[in-house]
């Protein structure tokens, strides 16, 4: 379990880096495939930043963007 943990807050790591080299805004589909996160890992990460309350997810017809707060 705790490494299943870690995967996740290191992925949530990468996603956090990602965008904060990137303005800070991407769409999801985008991050997701530059990250090349496998699995859900790409959900599961972004999740542990939402609840952490660190970025904001925004929808826009199918488009999912995410940007840091």
């Amino acid at each position: 379990m705790q490494e299943l943990q870690e995967q996740i807050g290191a992925s949530a790591g990468q996603i956090y880096n990602y965008l904060s080299s990137n303005n800070g805004i991407s769409t999801f589909a985008k991050m997701k495939k530059e990250l090349d996160l496998k699995g859900n890992f790409a959900d599961l990460g972004l999740g542990w930043l939402a609840r952490e309350d660190k970025v904001e997810i925004s929808k826009k017809g199918s488009s999912v963007s995410v940007r840091l707060k």
